[in-house]
This record gives C-alpha cells, sequence and structure tokens, in this order.
C-alpha cells in the first residue's frame, strides 16, 4: 500500500471519519504491494478529494460518476491513486455489507484503529477464499459474476461453492450490463496469464453464453480430420499459444488443494507443440516481444491485443461449416472474411475503440495468409513476400504470430509435417515483417508526379497500378536506382 498516499489523506482529512476499504487493505492481507488507494469518507467526497489533491500538490482530481459522488485523486508522476467514494449507509458496516465480496468488504479506519471486518473477510484472504457479500450481491450487480473470474485469476483465490451458484444463477443477466463495464472485465481476464483456465470457469458460470454468445456458438462445432479438437477446444489451445508467445517465462500457478479454484485442463498436462513454439520464438525472442508489449488501444498491449484475435480467429466457422458431397471433408470457406465483420460487430458491442476493432478484425481477415503461401516454391520470391506485407499492413508481424499459433493448435492427420512446413515459411515472414515494421517499407525511387511528368501520364489508375509495380521491383531488388526505374515504367507501358 502506498504509505505516501495514505499519510497525505490521512493530514488532510484530519477530523473527517474516513476508512480505507477495498483492494489496498485486501491485497495487503494478501501480500500483494498496490498503490490504488481506495476510501469511504463521512461527508462531502468531492470536498475531501480536493483536500487530497491539494495536500498531494499538483496531483489530478476528477469525478469518476456524479451520480455516486466518486472521485480520483492521482499524485504526480503517478505514484499512487487514490479512489474516494461517500460513505453509503448511516455506518461503515452496513457500506461494507452492499460491497461485492468478503475480502473487499474490510475497513480500517484512515485516523488509525483495529480493521472493521464484520464479514469475516479477513479470514477468507488469509484462506485465499472467494465468497459473496451477501446473497443478493450477483443479482444487485451481475457484472460481479465477470468479477468472481477475474479475481479468481489475478489473486489466485477459490471461490466458495455458494458464491459459484450465486454467480452461475445470475450470469443470465449479464446482457443487461453496459459493454463498457463488461469488456472493462473481459480485458484483464483475456490478459490475465491463466487466461484458457478463465474463459473455462466463464463457460462453467454460463456466463460466456452471455456475454460472449459467438464464441460459445463454437462448442461441438466439429472440424475436418486435418483438426483433433472442435472449433472451440481449438481456440482455447490457440489462445494458449498467444498467452505463451507474450507471457513465455511465467511460472505455472500454484496448486489448488481444495479443488475448488479455477478449472484445471482435462487430458494432457500441457498441449503438444511446445517444444516447437520455443524453438521457433528462441532466435526472434527479443524483436517479438517488443511488439507484443507495445501499448496499442483500450489499455491493451499488441500481445493482448493478439489473445483477442486468437479468441475471434475462427469465430465465423459455425455458419460457414459446409460438407463437400464428393468426398465428405469438412469445410468452412470464407470464414477468415465473415469472422472479420462478426469480430468488428462483437467488439462493437462491447464498446472499444475503432483501433482496437480494426487491428483485431485484421487479425481474423489474414490468419489463413501464411499458411497459404506453405504450397507456394520455397523460399518465397521477395515479391510474394512483398505482397504479403502489404496486404496485411499494419498486423504483418502479429498476424504471423497468430498463424503459428493456430497451426500448433492443429494436431490431426499429417500434422508433423504440416507443422514443420508452416513455421519454416513463418519464420522468414516473420523476420521480413519486423524489419518492415522497424524500417518502414522501402522509400519509392520516382514519386507520382515524376511518373506523370517524365511518362505524360495523367492521374488514374494506371499510374497507381504504375507505383505499386515500381514497389514490388525495389523490395524485390529488380531495380536499385531512379534511372532504373523510370526505365522500367518505360517498359510496362510499352
Amino acid at each position: 500500500m502506498s504509505s505516501s498516499g495514505v499519510e497525505l489523506a490521512r493530514g488532510a482529512l484530519a477530523g473527517t471519519r474516513s476508512w480505507l476499504v477495498g483492494g489496498s487493505v485486501r491485497d495487503r492481507l494478501l501480500g500483494r504491494e498496490t498503490a490504488d488507494l481506495d476510501l469511504v469518507v463521512e461527508g462531502d467526497s468531492a470536498r475531501a478529494a480536493r483536500a487530497i489533491a491539494a495536500a498531494a500538490g499538483r496531483a489530478a482530481c476528477f469525478a469518476l460518476s456524479e451520480e455516486f459522488g466518486s472521485w480520483r485523486v492521482v499524485a504526480r508522476g503517478g505514484a499512487w491513486q487514490m479512489d474516494v467514494e461517500p460513505l453509503r449507509g448511516d455506518a461503515i458496516e452496513q457500506d461494507l455489507a452492499l460491497r461485492d465480496f468478503t475480502l473487499n468488504a474490510i475497513a480500517e479506519p484512515l485516523a488509525g484503529g483495529a480493521p472493521i471486518d464484520p464479514l469475516g473477510g479477513i479470514a477468507d484472504a488469509r484462506a485465499r477464499r472467494l465468497r459473496m457479500a451477501a446473497p443478493s450481491a450477483f443479482a444487485d450487480d451481475p457484472l460481479r459474476v465477470l468479477r468472481l473470474v477475474r479475481l479468481t485469476l489475478e489473486l489466485d483465490l477459490r471461490p466458495e461453492p455458494r458464491t459459484l451458484a450465486q454467480a452461475a444463477a445470475q450470469a443470465h443477466a449479464l446482457p443487461a450490463v453496459s459493454g463498457e463495464r463488461i469488456f472493462m472485465e473481459l480485458r484483464r481476464i483475456v490478459a490475465a496469464r491463466r487466461a484458457r483456465a478463465g474463459l473455462e470457469l466463464l463457460d462453467s458460470l454460463g456466463a460466456t453464453a452471455a456475454v460472449l454468445p459467438e464464441l460459445h456458438a463454437l462448442r461441438g462445432v466439429q472440424q475436418s480430420r486435418f483438426h483433433h479438437l472442435d472449433v472451440y477446444g481449438h481456440t482455447l489451445e490457440v489462445l494458449e499459444r498467444a498467452v505463451q508467445m507474450s507471457a513465455p517465462a511465467e511460472a505455472p500457478p500454484p496448486a489448488d488443494p481444495s479443488g475448488a479454484g479455477v478449472p484445471e485442463r482435462s487430458g494432457r498436462t500441457e498441449p503438444a507443440g511446445d517444444a516447437e513454439l520455443e524453438r521457433f520464438l528462441a532466435p526472434r525472442r527479443a524483436g517479438v516481444a517488443a511488439l507484443l508489449d507495445e501499448p496499442l488501444a483500450d489499455g491493451l498491449s499488441r500481445g493482448e491485443a493478439l489473445r483477442w484475435g486468437a479468441l475471434l480467429h475462427d469465430v465465423a466457422k459455425p455458419q460457414t461449416r459446409s460438407v463437400r458431397p464428393a468426398d465428405g471433408r469438412v469445410t468452412f470457406l470464407g470464414h477468415d472474411v465473415q469472422g472479420a465483420q462478426l469480430a468488428r460487430a462483437m467488439l462493437a458491442r462491447l464498446r472499444v475503440s475503432e483501433r482496437l476493432r480494426a487491428h483485431v478484425s485484421a487479425l481474423v481477415r489474414h490468419h489463413l495468409r501464411a499458411g497459404f503461401l506453405v504450397h507456394e516454391p520455397q523460399p518465397l520470391a521477395r515479391r510474394t513476400v512483398f505482397a504479403y506485407l502489404g496486404a496485411t499492413e499494419p498486423v504483418a508481424a502479429d498476424v504471423t504470430l497468430l498463424s503459428v499459433a493456430d497451426r500448433l493448435a492443429t494436431r490431426g492427420a499429417r500434422a508433423e509435417q504440416a507443422v514443420g512446413a508452416h513455421l519454416s515459411v513463418a519464420a522468414g515472414l516473420l523476420q521480413d515483417a519486423l524489419e518492415w515494421r522497424a524500417q518502414g517499407p522501402p522509400r519509392p525511387l520516382l514519386r507520382g508526379e515524376e511518373l506523370m511528368s517524365e511518362l505524360a501520364l495523367e492521374p488514374g489508375p494506371r499510374l497507381g497500378e504504375l507505383l505499386a509495380e515500381l514497389a514490388a521491383a525495389r523490395y524485390a531488388g529488380e531495380i536499385a536506382t531512379r534511372a532504373q526505374a523510370l526505365a522500367h515504367a518505360r517498359a510496362l507501358l510499352a
């Protein structure tokens, strides 16, 4: 807990009854450091927040919710932040009874004194047990169903059986919650180290069908003999691969002696392909890490956005599934195009930014391209690489990684041969994509106005075709000077 923030608040609010509550108290009990503080004050929360900001000096102070009187104070440099809320009810015990889980319903008087723990949250925290604060907790706010999953993952907790039962009973009410609030929880679930286990817990509670019905619809959709799982199981394995790419060095979670926590995977202890993925990543680990660590949008890094691409890459398979009459082979023609549209619509429902919608839908749209290039003559012609990079810009490196995750999670007929061929092609594409990303495309040898002047051309499609051809020829090493570019353009016109 940030001692400087607490001391400032204590001085600024001397004489005002106030309490530290929620995550900052909980995290200290769990042995976690936190700079996010929650404060409940008796009286005017806006005045209290401004007093703390004034004491901190040049701290930001703004309203979070005018309806509920919530304010936030952020210290200069972001050393700590404090959310200030008014007391609900006539006493702190009444306020705590309205909270979601018992370990979030512990208060400490800001002026000092014994903790106030009317619901047994301290004992639950010590036992790493997640228990609802009241039987009506989930009915009061169905979003708490998702928060249960998120806290279970992030804090390594074990939900108590009655709490799980009540959460499952209220999951059907989640569609009434705003998309923004749903995404705030889903974002952290998908970003967690045990994202797959979180998705499985969501599904066991009936929450997937409520908030991501398109993902739930993948259950039981059988694939061709080249797959070993249905579309839903395959999707979760692709997600695991994406997690490994962005967080390869994290330790496994602690054992759950009660068996009541996040469900473990059934079957083998580790999915096939771990060694292959490590061999693929090892020579380019630094470049991949830099790419996936980069902030993207909506609080997500590119690595976390890649996980959303993994979740949604096959989302259109149910509506595109067909069986060829000639040989009985299962196909999903067009699932990349339709999937991109569906992914965009899903993310729009969750009220995410246009940048994130465009990024994830591009991952879905292009996730098959690298696989198609396996059938081209090897090594790939530079013009072929140029076309791939141009078509997939600006997600060329990201979608190449997604294709690797997708291929490693496809373990049906002839898998070993197919995986080896795909990783060989993807290694070259990824290197080219990372270089393209670092250096940008080659600068044009001739600009459009120069071509028009030299060749007496008018603006139009023909000019665009010539410029595109010159760019491809330069990337392929066929031309290197302005004179060669001009001669090449003249030859094409002739």
